[in-house]
């Protein structure tokens, strides 16, 4: 036989020898060698070169016997039963392959399971159409230690239903119960890892980071799981790149990968990678002088000792990362020491370079091993019934008992141990920070991330950031932004960008941050805000000292109109009252009364009674009034300068109920005006939301109908012939001449519709409602200061000019001059 393969031989047997009898066998793989160079896939090398892995496998075989010892020594679990174990070497897939069907190979009749088919020399796996009734050699299998080697062993071990427990195996697609139905695991998902990493950059708000993986399945499917996360987030990769394999530190596709590294300018580096493609890369690290970036590192090579112990490595900046939960020290300790006493034992007898434990450093490994015995253990525990202190033993087939172990729930030194639906473990990791701070190496635990329910903890006090204010660094593209900007993008990359001022009228939702959106139309916003404000809504109201400085006026005004009409009542037979019009004297003071009424309409909140009745209430008693003292001054025109030359005009006007009618045409045909302008375009309250910003005007609905301005208009048309009418009356009798105060009022009233007329426009809100308030105000207080006050005070305080004989005297002094001018 060549040499080669010889060693293969011995290398896919030797495992052989490490097995014990027992009445139910577990399957344990482990990497106890590497396959020699140019047998098997690659990487390959020899026995003697693989120390490392060697002891590493070593160690974790030697856990599976001490679980199994403690077992078989236990009178609590599994009582009266005897477990066994063969443990197989799966130092490459070929290996790994010979152990699983050796495990699957179909057990002999009765008596010791699998006893009497070794001893047939039968190693047979039978294919049948159900394996509902097979008994493979061993009733579980612990292992194997890579993913890539479990995807292989799950595969095939799931169509046997022959329940698996790996103690290494990480990779996320294990837990696919579709494609691997009978696969448990002892480490956690690497799914968990990513979320714990997640986790931790959101927790220091890094928002600009690079993600590099190594070139197999678990940097792969890591990487692209963070990175679906961090994309659904608001953390940007600003670089995602794969670690070679097989590359040394002298390989250009690896300088190639630091440079751009450095290029991107991160502060922060997640490296997914398994251990021997993190060594050749931190290499290159470490020669092109980078320092001050924060490493985050996965489990894998985070506490490796052929990483950490490279020269140069305490100078590339922070190292944080993840590590298995640590177990209990009094665990570690028994497995230690019954290790040591084995060691001692087995020096007396000839071995192998398979047997022999020269550094079990991964004693966390080790433990993982240890529980995925103790959970088969558990698993068959409840299949047989042994809870009553006593096992039912009998025969166990592999579907049977992978539910239980599905089930288990029990504490080994303070560990829990269960599994979820997947098959995952319930644990998490410690978060751990490389410390150089010493004269050598040493990582402090600074975090801890736990599973169901998921939380990340971190005592922040404990990490050593390498900054001059010794806090977290910054890890962002852009700064943010000032509140109330909104962000820019100007790359691919959302967390790069300017910052542009949202402008009045709009508001930066946080939930949006590269948009500003509009404000509703009952608020507002100035520039640069966050939120909208409810706009003011304005109109005069009633509490306000402007409305009290109107009102005051405006009563008085009534009261005032209310004491001439008692006053004129109680003097009706006077000549004062006769020639001021008699009973029309109390028509006028009426009709100033309603219009001075309609002035309450510009007050509070507006209504649609009060928008309606604000023109015709005011303009209709205003004609009233003007007719009136039209009618008036026309009658003693007559009486005075008309009748002498048309005798029958002032006779037809008497007789035909001239003063009546005019009056009833005036506001007949004032009435018609505002009736039109109503139905042309109704007034109603209306919001006017372009007077400000901030505030909105509640107002009665400005019309440009000509139907409205002609019914504005009518009263300065009345006002114009009226003052017309007491100018030509202004060299009458003084008793009857009123053409200087009556006109000075009806300018006065013209001046005030002018006034308002010009600033209609120019002023909103309240502003308008007090300007119109303000010049209705001013027009009564010139008519009835103009015509009714006069009067008033002859009647009060010259009494002598009130009487039939002044009055007789005045008319006979016009007619004595009208008969000298003549």
């Amino acid at each position: 036989m060549p040499p080669a393969l010889l060693r293969l031989c011995l290398c896919l047997g030797a495992a052989a020898a490490l097995s014990r009898r027992g009445e139910y066998r577990l399957a344990g793989l482990f990497p106890l060698n590497h396959p020699p160079a140019g047998i098997g896939p690659p990487p390959t090398g020899g026995c003697d070169d693989a120390a490392l892995a060697r002891g590493h496998g070593q160690c974790l075989s030697r856990a599976m016997r001490f679980a199994v010892e403690e077992i078989n020594n236990s009178s609590a679990l599994l009582p009266n039963v005897t477990l066994g174990y063969d443990i197989h070497d799966s130092c490459s897939v070929s290996a790994n392959l010979r152990a699983v069907l050796r495990a699957l190979t179909r057990a002999g009749g009765a008596g010791e399971y699998g006893q009497r088919g070794a001893q047939a020399g039968g190693h047979q796996v039978t294919v049948l159409r159900s394996f509902c009734q097979y008994q493979p050699h061993a009733m579980a299998v612990i292992g194997p230690d890579s993913s890539q080697l479990a995807l292989t062993a799950a595969a095939i071990l799931g169509v046997f239903l022959v329940p698996e427990i790996s103690y290494e195996a990480s990779l996320a697609t294990l837990s696919l119960k579709r494609f691997y139905p009978s696969f448990l695991r002892t480490i956690p998902s690497d799914q968990q890892q990513v979320r714990a990493i997640f986790l931790l950059l959101r927790r220091f708000r890094w928002a600009w980071v690079a993600l590099l993986g190594s070139d197999n399945t678990y940097g792969r499917d890591g990487l692209d799981a963070l990175y679906k996360l961090l994309d659904a987030s608001n953390v940007c990769v600003a670089y995602r790149g794969i670690i070679p394999a097989d590359a040394d530190a002298s390989s250009s596709e690896l300088h190639n990968l630091v440079r751009i590294l450095v290029d991107v300018r991160v502060n922060v580096t997640v490296v997914f990678s398994s251990r021997e493609s993190a060594q050749p890369f931190f290499e290159v690290v470490v020669q092109r002088n980078i320092t001050g970036m924060v490493w985050v590192g996965s489990e894998d090579w985070s506490l490796a000792q052929t990483v950490w112990q490279m020269p140069g490595m305490r100078h590339i900046g922070l190292v944080i990362g993840m590590s298995l939960e640590k177990p209990e020290p009094a665990m570690l300790e028994r497995f230690t020491s019954w290790k040591t006493d084995e060691e001692l034992t087995a020096g007396s007898i000839p071995l192998d370079c398979t047997q022999r434990c020269a550094s079990c450093h991964l004693l966390t490994t080790a433990f993982n091993v240890y529980s995925a015995v103790y959970a088969a253990a558990h698993g068959l525990h409840a299949l047989l019934g042994c809870a009553s202190g006593t096992c039912s033993k009998g025969t166990v087939y592999p579907w049977q008992l992978l539910p239980k172990i599905k089930q288990v729930n029990f504490t080994v030194y303070k560990s829990r141990i269960s599994f979820d639906a997947n098959g995952d473990i319930r644990k998490g990791y410690d978060i751990v920070m490389w410390n150089w701070s010493g004269p050598s190496w040493a990582f402090d635990v600074v975090g801890t991330f736990r599973v169901n329910p998921e939380r990340l903890s971190i005592d922040q006090d404990k990490i050593l950031w390498q900054t001059r204010d010794h806090q977290a660094p910054s890890a962002v593209c852009s700064e943010p932004c000032r509140p109330g900007e909104r962000r820019l993008q100007q790359s691919r990359h959302r967390c790069c960008f300017s910052c542009v001022a949202c402008p009045p009228g709009t508001f930066l939702n946080r939930s949006d941050l590269y948009g500003c959106q509009p404000c509703g139309v009952d608020e507002w916003a100035p520039a640069r805000s966050e939120a909208c404000l409810n706009r003011t809504v304005e109109f005069l109201s009633w509490s306000e000292p402007l409305s009290w400085a109107l009102l005051a006026p405006t009563v008085l005004l009534l009261l005032l109109v209310a004491g001439l009409a008692v006053l004129f009542a109680l003097n009706a037979s006077t000549p004062v009252v006769k020639s001021a019009g008699g009973r029309m004297c109390f028509l006028m003071l009426g009709s100033l009364a309603c219009s001075g009424s309609s002035l309450f309409c510009y007050f509070g909140e507006p209504s649609r009674p009060a928008c309606v009745l604000r023109l015709p209430l005011f303009a209709v008693s205003l004609s009233v009034f003007l007719s009136c003292a039209a009618t008036r001054s026309f009658q003693i025109l007559c009486i005075f300068k008309l009748n002498a030359r048309w005798p029958a005009l002032h006779a037809a006007w008497l007789r035909r109920r001239g003063p009546l009618l005019s009056v009833a045409a005036a506001a007949a045909a004032q009435a018609l005006l505002c009736l039109a302008a109503e139905a042309a375009d109704p007034s109603a309250p209306r919001r006017d939301y372009g007077a400000g910003a901030e505030r909105v005007v509640l107002e009665c609905a400005a019309s440009d109908a000509a139907a409205r301005t002609a019914a504005t208009a009518f009263p300065v048309l009345l006002s114009a012939g009226c003052f017309a009418l007491s100018y030509a009356g202004k060299d009458l009798p003084s008793s009857y001449n009123e053409a200087k105060s009556l006109a000075a009022a009806l300018l006065l009233h013209l001046a005030c519709a002018a006034a308002v007329l010009c600033t209609q426009r120019a002023l909103k809100g309240r502003a308008e409602a007090a300007a119109r308030a303000l010049g209705g105000l001013c027009t009564l207080g010139a008519l009835l200061g103009g015509y009714f006050l006069p009067r008033a005070f002859v009647i009060l305080l010259r009494p002598r000019l009130n009487t039939p004989e002044h009055f007789q005297m005045a008319i006979q002094r016009y007619t004595r001059r009208r008969a000298a001018a003549a």
